[in-house]
């Protein structure tokens, strides 16, 4: 008991006080090694295909970033243009060009959801100090909290991305409460006109289950970490009766999706229980980050209800819409 009062207050000690910024040097380890970050980051270099959400949602604008897919120049969606403001960060699209890192000068390489190999890792880290994967994560797989939570480190804003995953995760946590029905009920995410189907090793799966329904492991099994997508046969497709299943799209495959050989002998076809998901909800969907994940909420859930209710009777506003409802579906 004498050494009970010390012990506490050296843990206390190794907390930082409220409002203050976290301690550098920031250590972190990763599927390659450990990085360590000795100084806040002020030229953010982003190679993660969404990972500048997750910089924005903890106000840092990266310098750099690279682009993903979408119309806006800087491969920002709608739900990031605030926390971008005026900023012009350079833009990177494709292969990962080592020499032009350089040449940006960067004090930190955000390289989460990148997948970057081991040898671009050993070359991007003699640059600046570089954040890839955790080790038990695939290079898609990373949960979006994990992702948030060292990212917050790496930049000194830990306790504001502690403070967003409590918020979000608390949302979450009140829908699964709200919908008792959902929870291991079977729904998958897919690509519009295709039997791909995303797992619990991609954060889209991810949302799925933090809702509470059970989704698709990759063959393999749950610690197949780069299976992030499992492929049916597209001569038979009953693998995708699921509870809800929602269709992926950037706008341009409807007509794909309504002609796909195969999907009308589906019970989730004839019951009314598949989702369109229009360009923008597949984008909150597939960035699945701080910025984007209220909005998919806000715009799936209603129609999760819809889908899932149990009833083939109701209709699925964004199906019926796009023209995608079994005939006889009103």
């Amino acid at each position: 008991m004498a050494c009970a009062a010390p012990l506490a207050a050296l843990v206390l000690g190794l907390l930082p006080l409220p409002g203050s910024a976290d301690p550098f040097p920031a250590v972190i380890d990763h599927r390659y090694g450990t990085t360590t970050v000795p100084a806040k980051p002020t030229r953010i270099v982003s190679l993660s295909f969404i990972g500048h959400d997750f910089l924005l949602a903890l106000g840092e604008r990266p310098y750099a970033l690279r682009k993903w897919y979408g119309s806006d120049p800087y491969g920002v969606w709608p739900w990031g243009h605030d926390a971008l403001g005026e900023a012009q960060p350079v833009v990177m699209r494709g292969e990962i060009d080592i020499e032009r890192i350089a040449a940006m000068e960067p004090d930190l390489i955000a390289a989460q959801w990148s997948g970057i190999t081991a040898q671009q890792y050993a070359l991007l880290s003699q640059i600046a100090p570089t954040l890839p994967p955790r080790a038990e994560d695939g290079d898609y797989g990373t949960p979006w909290q994990q992702m948030l939570l060292r990212l917050g480190t790496a930049t000194g804003k830990r306790t504001t991305a502690e403070a967003i995953v409590t918020r979000i995760e608390g949302r979450f946590a009140e829908l699964r409460a709200s919908h008792p029905e959902w929870q291991g009920a079977s729904a998958m995410m897919a690509w519009a006109g295709h039997t791909r189907a995303y797992t619990r090793a991609d954060i889209r799966g991810q949302f799925l289950t933090a809702l509470g329904f059970s989704v698709p492991d990759a063959p393999g099994g749950p610690n197949a970490l780069n299976r992030f997508y499992v492929e049916f046969p597209a001569e038979d497709p009953s693998a995708m009766d699921v509870d809800a299943l929602i269709w992926l799209d950037t706008g341009r495959n409807v007509e794909k999706l309504a002609r796909m050989p195969l999907r009308h002998t589906t019970r989730a076809y004839r019951e009314g229980r598949e989702i369109y998901a229009d360009k923008l909800l597949s984008a909150a969907l597939s960035h699945s980050s701080p910025l984007s994940l209220d909005y998919a909420l806000d715009q799936l859930v209603p129609l999760l209800e819809a889908a899932a209710d149990g009833d083939p009777a109701t209709v699925v506003s964004s199906t019926a819409n796009a023209g995608l409802l079994a005939k006889g579906g009103s």
